[in-house]
């Protein structure tokens, strides 16, 4: 559709005028809503967040009159390009988010579309019901979203479809009609609303009607074959034999027939004590094949896993993040339970499921509610973006990933669909939901070229007919969108195809509802042209900067492994983790890392972004915390904090930087200045007192004004350890040195220099009694209680401990503010101070979390190649891994009846893991509150004048509320920042794991 710019220009004037809520449309904002969770590019022109349904009929009636297109978009996780256009983009998931009413009594739930899955089921629970509907992103999908797309997820075995479970739709169609959609009457004992009765429903559109009685024999032979047929218009909920059932036919129309303004939803029963039934098999064709036998049983689900899907899990969160699983290579998780099950009743099913799908044995494990079997499904949930990844490291794409045919032809579908991946040389993890014959495979399709594109359009043409060949559908649940919808002529007739135009036109005769989906979509050279990743320009990875070693040093790659499944827009509270703590805050999409991500792969290709230079950028990048919170919870494997860095690095080459990149970023260099001048610290302590000078200072470096300084530490620590030096003097060598055989240097083998790193590991947690004490620049020039407290608590457990010297810096201050050229020189020293004992197997403890990651990752990629930084990486533990590790027989204090709050530092979370500290916590028997989320202050951020609301809103999601429900409690924080912002903000001093081990009296009498 071609559309004037000078439509456009009145449309925004217009919508500036009488529209109430928010209009985005910079540069910035229409690249980060350019795309969906799908292979897809096309940047609107406009996005609208209507305030309410009367803004957004404000909103329809504005683009109607302009000829605006419109396309509505939940939490933007379609798949196949459903929820991007040309015109306006609708984000109904900002303000159009209530859940109206509840109903226990009916059973049902009145909702605004942009309702996240998650917090209807949140909502729902007391009362003992849900949604019934759950896909794997149901923790920030929306239900408009979902009925969009006709959603299913693991639960449709029992529940059905999202068109099952709507029992009133009303929608405006591009006409700007109106209408008020329900179900059958039999699926509605008591209508929640006053819907219109079927037939009434259906003359609500003229023409309709006769249109479905010109056509019932195509209806009846062609549509609603099986449960997961949700290709096309769903044309069989109108024959006169269903109903004809409005709602259930306009769920699943992808946008192209009208937008939302409420739904009406069915609540079930929550499961008494689901149980987990997990069935092994030699491959997936055999669990396949297994689906028909079980289905009788009435399972709640049946979902099918790859043991490559597993192994992806192991390399990417570690072995213990995957319980033991039964003997096999795929498995079938089967639920079990239901209204009317009891415990016992449900363990009789599943024993019976077990045996009629013929694993026995070790292929057979069952799992009654608990942590084991949330592993599990986590497992599966997280496949989207797990699966966006082959075994061997190749980018992974959706394009053909929910494919369905009826159960009992599942296994020969998937025996014949290897076949064809062979015979084009594809490779993907599958899994899905396999108790209704629905197959998720993302694949790795060579999308970067034209010849690769070919290659693509000719597999998915035979998918396509393939699918066909067993009666399925192209797409089982995300409906068709951009991807697929050139691919209908494969499914269904001409005389089929045709209907579905005719449908439109009754609907919207203007082509403004999402044209170009389901109806008249481009043909393959048209989807070709918006395929995000072959507009993209190689952008390599510089020698000064991170390696991006596992995209092969391209920033390109590596800025595309999101693939948009959106986790980091799930609320950590309810889903566990850290990510992303700026969108927690906001809800605005600009501060996901999704977000993030969309703008520097605009960045690669030059559209909207023009390069990573383009000042653009940093409308949506400035405001990331930096947590690293994405490296460990997004199943894409993104590392938001890494891309951050490395473009401040690129923007900066040459230029002056913010005055707050000099005065923060170069903190350890001023503290060791402080250090060597006789009386600095306190004449610096004494002028924090000061209230008007340190004001004067912070505005000067564009700090925040509110904040005020720390003290500085007035004796260094080798003044009060004179024993404890590793190096007695900077001349000297090291005790360990004339044992480091390799020397130091870069080598090109990688494979060396991870037998060394892993040898050095072993080595550490030997019986050598020598251990260094990493102190920081923090815990050296700040606050001195942490290292203080490490060196009591090792030394009284037998080990000789040392000091690593006073100017092994890490560089970290310089990483989170782009220097990477002073980082590397930082580091590079301190590789020449820590090899020599990591090589010797001398352990590493690092007091600052933030620091220690530095050296369990960072290191590691601005020294790719480097022996002594895999040496220095294996040899670095937390306090708490290496008690853990190296000293079990270590006396804890009795904390039994004293309440912790702990913060875990977000670097130490995404890095390191906190599940030592947990274990060590445990062992104390105290009362434990785990924070999940970051404390908001983030290093420099905090400190940093525009990050002030967003560092205090950080705090409020999940710091403050705990500190201020439980007032006595012990505030544990190892990260210094995390102290920092407790004491500003809550007046609460917070203590060190070491002080609390070591100090417990004076920790608990605080």
């Amino acid at each position: 559709m071609s559309i004037g710019a000078g439509d456009y220009r009145i449309f925004r004037s217009r919508l500036r005028e009488k529209f109430r809520g928010e209009v985005r449309d910079s540069r910035a904002d229409r690249a980060v809503y350019a795309t969906d969770s799908s292979n897809y590019r096309i940047p609107p022109k406009v996005i609208a967040c209507p305030k309410d349904q009367d803004d957004l009929r404000i909103l329809l009636r504005l683009a109607r009159e302009c000829r605006v297109p419109v396309t509505a978009r939940g939490a933007g996780t379609s798949c196949a390009g459903n929820a991007i256009g040309p015109g306006v983009v609708i984000d109904y998931s900002r303000h159009l988010n209530r859940i109206i009413k509840i109903d226990p009594e009916k059973r049902y739930a009145i909702v605004e579309p942009g309702v996240v899955q998650a917090q209807l089921q949140q909502a729902a629970a007391p009362y003992g019901l849900r949604f019934g509907p759950d896909p794997s992103t149901s923790s920030r999908c929306t239900i408009g979203g979902m009925i969009g797309n006709n959603a299913c997820g693991p639960h449709a075995t029992a529940y059905g479809r999202t068109s099952d479970n709507v029992l009133e739709l009303r929608l405006i169609d591009g006409l700007g009609r109106e209408i008020i959609a329900g179900q059958t009457p039999q699926d509605v004992p008591e209508a929640p609303q006053d819907t219109p009765a079927p037939d009434e429903q259906i003359l609500q559109i003229p023409g309709l009607k006769s249109l479905v009685a010109a056509n019932l024999a195509t209806i009846r032979t062609e549509f609603g074959r099986f449960g997961r047929q949700v290709s096309g218009y769903s044309l069989e909920h109108l024959l006169p034999e269903n109903g004809p059932a409005l709602a259930p036919f306009l769920s699943g129309t992808e946008g192209t027939l009208g937008v939302i303004t409420q739904a009406t939803v069915r609540l079930v029963p929550l499961p008494k004590a689901p149980v987990l039934v997990a069935l092994g098999f030699p491959d997936m064709i055999a669990a396949a094949a297994a689906v028909p036998r079980i289905l009788p049983l009435k399972p709640l689900a049946v979902e099918g896993m790859d043991a490559r899907l597993v192994e992806v899990v192991r390399q990417h969160k570690g072995p213990g993040a995957v319980p033991d699983l039964p003997q096999g290579s795929g498995w079938l998780l089967c639920e079990v339970g239901g209204e009317g099950l009891d415990e016992d009743a449900t363990l009789q099913r599943a024993r019976e499921l077990a045996d009629a799908s013929g694993a026995s044995g070790n292929a057979v494990m069952i799992y009654p509610p608990g942590a084991d079997a949330a592993a599990i499904w986590r497992i599966r949930a997280d496949g989207a973006g797990l699966g966006g990844r082959t075994p061997q490291g190749d980018q992974a794409w959706p394009g053909w990933e929910d494919a369905a045919v009826p159960p009992e032809n599942l296994a020969a579908y998937l025996q014949d669909f290897q076949k064809l991946l062979e015979k084009f040389e594809l490779d993907g993890l599958l899994y899905g939901h396999f108790g209704d014959g629905c197959v998720h495979v993302r694949l790795n399709m060579p999308l970067g070229s034209a010849a690769g594109l070919g290659k693509s359009r000719d597999f998915l043409l035979a998918a396509a007919q393939l699918v066909g060949k067993y009666r399925g559908s192209i797409s089982g649940e995300h409906g068709d969108g951009r991807a697929r919808s050139q691919l209908l002529p494969k499914m269904y007739s001409p005389q089929a195809v045709d209907l579905f135009a005719q449908v439109k036109a009754l609907f919207d005769p203007g082509n403004l509802m999402n044209p170009g989906v389901l109806t008249g979509p481009a043909g393959p050279d048209g989807v070709e042209e918006n395929v995000r990743r072959a507009q993209a320009r190689p952008l390599k990875a510089s020698a000064e900067g991170f390696a991006f070693s596992e995209d092969g040093g391209s920033l390109t790659d590596a800025f595309h492994r999101c693939t948009g499944v959106g986790k980091c827009r799930a609320d950590n509270s309810a889903a566990g983790g850290f990510m992303c703590p700026s969108y927690q805050a906001s809800g605005r999409e600009q501060e996901a890392t999704r977000g993030r991500a969309r703008i520097l792969q605009e960045a690669t290709n030059g559209g909207l972004i023009h390069g990573l230079s383009d000042p653009e950028i940093w409308q949506v990048l400035d405001l990331c915390l930096a947590c690293k919170a994405c490296s460990a919870d997004c199943p894409a494997g993104v590392d938001m904090a890494k891309w951050r860095s490395e473009t401040l690095f690129r923007r900066y080459q040459g230029w002056l930087r913010p005055l707050s990149h000099y005065a923060l970023g170069w903190l350890p260099r001023w503290l060791r200045l402080m250090a060597k001048i006789p009386g600095a610290a306190q004449l610096a302590n004494l002028a924090t007192k000061i209230r008007p000078l340190v004001q004067v200072a912070l505005q000067l470096l564009h700090l925040d004004t509110a904040r005020t300084l720390p003290r500085f530490a007035t004796r260094s620590l080798e003044s009060q350890y004179p024993n404890r030096q590793l190096w007695p003097k900077k001349s000297e060598s090291s005790p360990w040195e004339q044992d480091f055989s390799r020397k130091p240097g870069v080598i090109a083998d990688k494979e060396i220099a991870a037998k060394a790193g892993k040898q050095t590991r072993q080595a550490a947690r030997s019986t050598s009694k020598s251990v260094v004490i990493w102190a920081d620049s923090f815990s050296r020039g700040l606050d001195q209680r942490g290292v203080k407290a490490a060196i009591k608590l090792l030394t009284e457990a037998g080990w000789q401990v040392f000091l690593a010297p006073p100017d092994t810096c890490c560089g970290l201050t310089w990483i989170t503010t782009g220097q990477l050229k002073g980082a590397r020189r930082h580091l590079e020293n301190l590789l020449a101070r820590l090899a020599p004992p990591a090589a010797n197997g001398i352990p590493i403890v690092g007091i600052e979390p933030s620091c220690t990651a530095v050296l369990r990752d960072d290191l590691l990629e601005l020294f790719p190649a480097d022996p002594r930084a895999l040496m220095v990486s294996e040899a670095t533990f937390t306090l708490a891994e290496f008690i853990n590790a190296n000293c079990p027989d270590l006396p804890l204090p009795n904390l039994s009846g004293v309440n912790v709050v702990a913060q875990p530092h977000c670097h130490h979370y995404s890095v390191m893991g906190w599940e030592a500290d947990r274990a060590l916590l445990q062992k104390t028997g105290a009362k434990l509150v785990e924070l999940q989320g970051c404390c908001g202050m983030a290093g420099n951020f905090g400190m940093e004048a525009p990050h002030r609301q967003m560092s205090l809103t950080v705090a409020e999601h999940a710091l403050l509320p705990a500190l201020k429900a439980d007032p006595g409690a012990v505030f544990l924080a190892d990260g210094f920042s995390c102290r920092t912002q407790a004491e500003t903000l809550a007046d609460r001093g917070g203590v060190h794991l070491a002080e609390l081990l070591a100090n417990p009296d004076s920790c608990t009498k605080k």
